[in-house]
């Protein structure tokens, strides 16, 4: 019964990242097949496109495995008690397998090759900056939320990551698998592989000082007392 239980989230987790991932990058493809060359209307198309699907995805999945759909939310809530250790490998797994196999979904819809290295550079240190912004947001806005608003927390998500396409310079991945995925498409959304890694340390850093700050933050709360 256990195993089966664990299943079902698992494979909840795989669905739901693979389908975020078509989304972001199945739009990302259509907008810049559309907007003529205007990178900033391609953006806004990809960032609205992701925030929809966000809506959905979570609401959808949310009952069935707390929708993460992301590594760094996944260790948020071991960290504080709320997911055990062994159905957090179990997610972790599920969201880097459903993540490229988004981006695959996405290239098979548009009739590009399945298998690609992205050429696309974002290793700056501002990009960096960046992501660790977009991660600690995210993780800081889930673990407030989840306590204090959760029947809020699709909305709050599809809203804060798609602002975070704007305000952030590294366009908010905010997500160690959407990153490594998104290595493997030469596309609007994707990123050279090189730069992958620094991305994947700036967004374990911005989830885990979310983490730390927010449990303090939200310790002597009203709701908390």
């Amino acid at each position: 019964m256990m195993h089966a239980a664990l299943l079902r989230r698992a494979v909840a987790e795989a669905l739901g990242t693979a389908l975020l991932l078509a989304a972001v990058v199945g739009s990302g493809i259509m907008a810049e097949r559309l907007a003529g060359g205007n990178v900033a209307l391609a953006l806004l198309a990809n960032a609205i496109a992701t925030g929809g699907a966000l809506v959905a995805l979570i609401l959808t999945f949310g009952p069935i495995s707390g929708a993460h759909f992301n590594p760094v939310v996944t260790l948020a809530f071991v960290s504080r008690g709320e997911l055990r250790a062994r159905l957090a490998v179990a997610y972790i797994i599920a969201q880097s397998i459903g993540a490229v196999a988004g981006v695959w979904l996405a290239h098979l819809m548009f009739g590009l090759p399945i298998l690609q290295c992205s050429a696309h550079a974002r290793g700056t240190v501002g990009e960096l900056v960046g992501e660790f912004i977009a991660t600690f947001g995210l993780v800081g806005l889930i673990v407030s939320a989840n306590r204090h608003a959760p029947a809020a927390v699709p909305f709050g998500v599809a809203a804060y990551i798609t602002g975070a396409y704007w305000f952030t310079s590294s366009t908010s991945f905010a997500n160690p698998a959407v990153a490594i995925a998104r290595a493997l498409t030469n596309t609007f959304a994707g990123i050279v592989p090189a730069d992958v890694p620094g991305f994947i340390l700036a967004e374990l850093a911005g989830g885990a000082a979310a983490t730390v700050l927010f449990a303090w933050l939200i310790e002597d709360s009203p709701t908390t007392r």
